[in-house]
């Protein structure tokens, strides 16, 4: 994915992931905060690998549910995350998308006092770095292709 087309799938989630960042029983302040990492997190992951889509996506999504975690709770991570994939049609990229939020969670669980030092842009690069060692060694899944 492109950084141009990373920045226009990051915003075109906005109003899903706000809800349910509201929904998660955030108020509006931290629901913004949500949203703002939701995009930053696609768009270091594309800066990081425009051309190989299956990382990117591993690099994504679990960075961005690592820092959500951490700073906000497991049930606000979660939500924001299925709302994410409640506009999936492809049943298999789904759940790749979910085992690698699965290990995010589990990463920022272990380590949430220090993911919640820093701002969240350099915290989301040091989560890329983590998640691109993950991938390296196969512990994060990245099966399905982008789509058409």
């Amino acid at each position: 994915m492109s950084l141009r087309n990373a920045i226009r799938s990051a915003t075109s989630g906005v109003p899903r992931l706000y809800a349910a960042a509201r929904g998660s029983g955030a108020g509006h302040r931290e629901s913004v905060g949500m949203v703002a990492a939701s995009a930053a997190a696609l768009v270091i992951a594309a800066r990081r690998h425009p051309a190989e889509w299956r990382q990117q996506n591993a690099v994504r999504h679990f960075s961005w549910q690592a820092l959500l975690t951490a700073r906000y709770g497991l049930a606000a991570a979660d939500a924001l995350a299925q709302a994410h994939e409640r506009r999936s049609r492809d049943a298999a990229d789904s759940a790749v998308d979910r085992a690698n939020n699965v290990a995010g969670q589990e990463y920022a669980a272990a380590r949430a006092d220090e993911l919640r030092r820093g701002s969240v842009w350099a915290t989301l690069t040091r989560l890329a770095e983590v998640a691109e060692a993950e991938w390296a060694a196969g512990r994060l899944s990245g099966d399905r292709p982008p789509g058409p």
